[in-house]
């Protein structure tokens, strides 16, 4: 089954861009994700099992600071825009 993922992160520290950055940076290493990011949040489109595999792995990953927050909207369908 094909979802869509609208995800935010707020990690809580003063640089917090290079964090937001690296997180997104990882997403876009998986090849069978499409990942398309706004200065709001990230989307995150593919199979159910592979997208949620990696959020849960990057969010884990991502817990290494003292304090983060995720916000994540999902739905089962592909709302990617085609281009």
């Amino acid at each position: 089954m094909k979802i869509s993922v609208d995800v935010s992160y707020y990690p809580l520290k003063e640089e917090f861009k290079p964090s937001i950055k690296d997180f997104i940076s990882r997403l876009n290493q998986v090849p069978t994700l499409k990942v398309e990011t706004n200065g709001m949040s990230t989307q995150v489109f593919g199979e159910y099992d592979e997208v949620m595999g990696t959020l849960t792995r990057e969010i884990k990953a991502s817990f290494s600071l003292p304090h983060s927050v995720f916000v994540l909207k999902i739905i089962n369908a592909d709302l990617q825009k085609q281009s």
